[in-house]
């Protein structure tokens, strides 16, 4: 069992199950030698900017909601994207903890603004003052299996971004494994989003999930394109896990530390990256170190920036 060999304070690692959801050093001047894997326009090109998923450090925002944002500054990270928050904590108090402990908001993770999401989407937007709202995609739905069911959900999407554009706001959506590795109409359901959804709304893409689904991140990012303005950077295994739909995937690692190659992502993507996320669902060593060794990664080798 994966969990008997992981440290006691990892055993009790959270899942999104376990945590409710309430809405949701300088730069690196120009001066700096370009990198040999830099896209192909380098007159124009800079590094994305990097944030980082509080879903990571979820355990220790449990305890100590301060005290984590804190730590997460320290390292070096200047923005955030939010998820989830215990329960009690609003959307307005967690805004104001993230302001006080000096950092800012890229996007935040909501549920599907429909219904009375609607609202807690806008409230989510002014508590921290961001506007790229984008659904977090868990669990799976399984209207992914058909066709049918999968054009169900372009026109949820599609009505869901009409909404946020109505409202000065910006609606994209993020992906696990299955929308890689299902096929509906011999078609990826990622290629039926892609052509189906309005041009509006954006793609987050989990390099890691693409990996475990069997698909190349780098050749994924270039088919995209603009469409993908952020992606999560994460690493380790990257291979599937009959555990994975329960939500206990293999321990990661820090960012450059397992098998994905993130200079052959950058790369890809050309130029049209404008966040990158660092996330971990779950690490096998400290997190804090992980969080570390990832910024000084990503930093060292150019691939972002902290803006």
């Amino acid at each position: 069992m994966i969990s008997e060999k992981l440290p006691p304070d990892q055993k009790e690692n959270l899942t999104r199950r376990n945590f409710l959801q309430v809405g949701g050093f300088g730069l690196l001047g120009a001066a700096l030698p370009l990198p040999a894997w830099a896209p192909s326009a380098p007159s124009k090109w800079r590094p994305a900017k990097l944030s980082v998923q509080l879903y990571t450090v979820r355990n220790d925002i449990s305890k100590d909601i301060p005290g984590t944002l804190r730590r997460v500054y320290d390292i070096g990270y200047r923005t955030v994207e939010t998820a989830f928050w215990p329960e009690g904590i609003t959307v307005q108090k967690a805004g104001q903890y993230i302001k006080e402990a000096g950092l800012s908001v890229s996007s935040a993770h909501i549920e599907i603004p429909t219904g009375d999401k609607k609202q807690i989407m806008l409230d989510t937007a002014a508590a921290y003052g961001c506007k790229k709202m984008i659904w977090h995609g868990w669990p799976e739905d399984k209207r992914y299996s058909t066709l049918e069911g999968t054009m169900e959900l372009v026109s949820l999407y599609n009505e869901a971004g009409k909404f946020a554009k109505a409202n000065g706001l910006e609606f994209g959506i993020h992906n696990h494994w299955w929308e890689y590795r299902n096929k509906v109409g011999g078609r990826f359901v990622y290629e039926v989003l892609l052509e189906n959804l309005d041009k509006d709304i954006f793609f987050e893409v989990d390099t890691y999930w693409v990996k475990v689904a069997g698909q190349d991140p780098a050749t994924i990012v270039r088919l995209f394109g603009s469409r993908a303005p952020l992606l999560h950077i994460k690493d380790g295994p990257a291979k599937w896990n009959d555990l994975l739909p329960q939500d206990n995937p293999d321990p990661m690692t820090a960012v450059g530390k397992g098998t994905q190659n993130f200079p052959a992502i950058v790369q890809a993507a050309d130029g049209n990256t404008e966040w990158m996320v660092v996330e971990m669902d779950k690490t096998a060593t400290d997190t804090f170190v992980a969080l570390q060794e990832s910024y000084d990664y990503l930093i060292n080798n150019k691939l972002v920036r902290v803006h």
